[in-house]
């Protein structure tokens, strides 16, 4: 087997994972990591062949520009009190306990070399704990909050690897400059993805087409990484503003297809990716034993106690954090999304697996200083930050469902309902104020029938998504005449199909043109959504 079968092996196994995840109750990252470590123990499987140096650009662009369409900028300015206390604030304290435990236990492991170790498992992955969270149905507040956490602890936790990488290679580090630098990279971050994010916005006005403008949002996290690292800023904060600029600024209610093609494409390209990426961990983790053949007995405890000061670390954390937010909260009229009781501050604690984020960051150490000599303990590093991963990922990942039933802490639908509901009678509203603006300003003249034909439509707009709009009577007239609707839809849909099956089937036939079919079942497509 060589490096592209395993690719296409571990692609086949992203997509497959999802569905059997949810068969039989297990988060598809759980099963990709485990998918890997089998594939690993196989013998004709190659080890993988990844420069350090393209592991960050190639998987954290798209990762995070996927995480922020689930987001917005109102979610973020709402919670930046959370964010900073929750999120920001525990990376500083997790790197700095880390790398105590570790300068002290692993011989030979300079004091950078321990912080960049403590950074790269400091933040924890908001794909494995969104996938277990959406799964058993904690509430979306909850979700919101690990998202948040996930994108921001990203941010700050590869600032601190980049400085303390740079300070074990160059051989120099001053807290003065470290601390400029951090800033620096903050700044210029922010200016290239502001910048770039203008830019892509006039260039998506002059694509026309839904898909070119689909290909080019995969273009731009991977230029905003790229073009910040190149200017000394930091590429994961440029990805992260330039995906909140683009999804704020070229927001266009309008266009249906452009929103519908691009949810499906980035849905896509986050299973896809998210997939390889969980199932790089179990494949490493042969090569990471390989290279620790002599030293791992010596290791693993080493390892192990840095797994238990990185869960314990969430934890005293997060209780007096929990509590100061609160009583924040209470204080003032914030629209913010915190946890709301003890044990939902548990199973926030439970939900910090590590991922993707520590894994990239721990692949990615040099491989030399500038001196020529190796990185010091390099091998130590790789070992403990996979099993820190593994460590939460099995322990956490598998056991969260669990916890979180025991501590009963569920979705609010109540709440969820409200909001669709609300949301309804503001679309129905708003579909009756445009249809009298056009019969008033406009001076349509239209007959009455069709006049009455249209109101009823834009009241079955709300009606549709939130039946309770309507009153007992209203209701049944709406289901009855749903009834027919979805009856008549059925047969239009089968005319639909006898079309579309008649047209492709001349896609084949002698003097055919299949640019010109494509164009004619395009069209058909589109009358069948």
């Amino acid at each position: 087997m060589d490096q592209l079968t395993l690719l296409f092996a571990l692609l086949l196994g992203a997509v497959v994972t999802v569905p059997l995840g949810d068969r039989i109750s297990l988060p598809a990252p759980v099963l990709m990591t485990l998918f890997g470590g089998a594939l690993a123990l196989l013998p004709f499987v190659p080890n993988v062949e990844i420069a350090p140096e393209l592991i960050l650009p190639l998987v954290l662009p798209p990762l995070l520009y996927a995480a922020v369409q689930r987001t917005s900028w109102r979610q973020f300015t709402a919670n930046l009190r959370p964010i900073l206390l929750l999120a920001v604030a525990l990376v500083f304290v997790t790197t700095a306990a880390v790398a105590a435990v570790a300068h002290a236990i692993v011989p030979g492991l300079p004091l950078a070399g321990a912080v960049a170790l403590g950074a790269l498992v400091a933040p924890p992955d908001p794909i494995a704990a969104t996938a277990v969270a959406g799964r058993i149905g904690l509430p979306r507040r909850m979700v919101s909050i690990l998202e948040g956490e996930g994108l921001f602890n990203d941010v700050t936790a590869i600032t601190l690897y980049h400085v303390a990488i740079a300070a074990t290679v160059t051989g120099t580090f001053s807290v003065g400059s470290a601390g400029a630098e951090l800033l620096l990279s903050a700044a210029v971050a922010i200016v290239v993805g502001v910048v770039l994010g203008w830019a892509t916005v006039k260039v998506l006005a002059l694509l026309g087409d839904a898909t070119l403008r689909t290909g080019m949002t995969l273009l731009v996290p991977f230029a905003a990484y790229v073009i910040a690292e190149q200017t000394h800023g930091s590429g994961v904060l440029a990805v992260l503003v330039t995906a909140i600029f683009l999804s704020e600024g070229s927001a266009d209610a309008d266009d249906v297809a452009g929103r519908m093609t691009g949810q499906a494409f980035w849905s896509i390209i986050d299973t896809l990716v998210t997939g390889v990426a969980f199932g790089l961990i179990g494949l490493e983790l042969h090569t990471v034993l390989g290279t620790a053949t002599d030293r791992w007995r010596e290791m693993l405890p080493a390892a192990g106690l840095v797994l238990a000061v990185v869960i314990l670390v969430r934890l005293l954390w997060l209780l007096p954090a929990s509590w100061l937010t609160q009583r924040l909260h209470r204080r003032t009229d914030y629209a913010e999304e915190i946890p709301v009781s003890p044990r939902e501050t548990l199973v926030m604690w439970w939900s910090g697996m590590r991922g993707v984020a520590s894994v990239a960051l721990a692949l990615a150490i040099p491989l030399s200083t500038d001196t020529g000599a190796d990185f010091p303990e390099r091998d130590a590093l790789v070992f403990v930050a996979f099993v820190v991963v593994l460590g939460t990922l099995l322990l956490q990942g598998l056991t969260l469902p669990w916890l979180a039933g025991k501590l009963g802490v569920r979705a609010d639908s109540g709440v969820e309902e409200e909001l669709e509901h609300q949301l309804a009678m503001r679309a129905a509203k708003a579909a009756k104020r445009r249809l009298r603006e056009i019969e008033e300003a406009e001076g349509e003249d239209l007959p009455e029938e069709v006049s009455e034909i249209l109101l009823r439509r834009a009241y079955d707009i709300g009606v549709r998504i939130s039946p309770r709009i309507a009153d007992d009577e209203r209701r049944d007239a709406f289901h009855k005449r749903a009834g027919y609707l979805k009856h008549v839809h059925r047969l239009n849909a089968e005319l639909l199909s006898a079309a579309r099956h008649e047209v492709l089937a001349a896609r084949s036939e002698p003097g055919s043109d299949p640019e010109v079919v494509d164009r004619v079942l395009r069209q058909l497509d589109q009358r069948s959504l």
